[in-house]
């Protein structure tokens, strides 16, 4: 390892294994036609049904650039439908249309097989001690990105 890597080794096996998880999912994800990212929006609404686009943001910590540009190729792909919401007219409500259900099996398939990937070698201990690690680390990283984000 280059010793300017060395003084951020934790910040190098994050961008390495960050990387490698995108490119698995992605080539995964493109045998049913999505790209990452899509699946998480689609797996949201197939279990809590319709939502608020900027309930999909805050659930999935999205920005609402990216959630719209995700929702409109999700739209033309005949997997959402958008509307008016009912009650709050400046809302857009999406859902998942007849189409995207058979799509449900395949993606929960393509999870699973990355799921397998990531796991692959590890007991259940150490999943287990990952998970949390993860979780910490997150939890330290969000952190630091509300202290850096500007004041309005």
């Amino acid at each position: 390892m280059p010793p300017s890597v060395r003084a951020g080794a934790m910040n190098h096996a994050i961008f390495r294994v960050a990387r490698l998880h995108r490119m698995l999912a992605g080539q995964l994800l493109r045998r049913v036609g999505l790209h990452p990212g899509q699946e998480l929006v689609m797996m949201q609404l197939w279990d809590l049904g319709p939502q608020r686009q900027t309930d999909l943001v805050r659930l999935l910590g999205s920005d609402a650039a990216t959630m719209t540009r995700t929702v409109k190729r999700l739209e033309n792909a005949g997997f959402v439908r958008r509307r008016p919401c009912e009650t709050d007219r400046r809302a857009t409500i999406i859902e998942p249309t007849t189409a995207s259900l058979a799509l449900r099996k395949e993606v929960e398939q393509v999870w699973a097989e990355l799921e397998e990937s990531v796991a692959a070698g590890l007991g259940a201990d150490e999943q287990d001690t990952m998970i949390r690690v993860l979780d910490r680390i997150e939890d330290n990283l969000s952190r630091a990105a509300e202290r850096q984000a500007p004041l309005a």
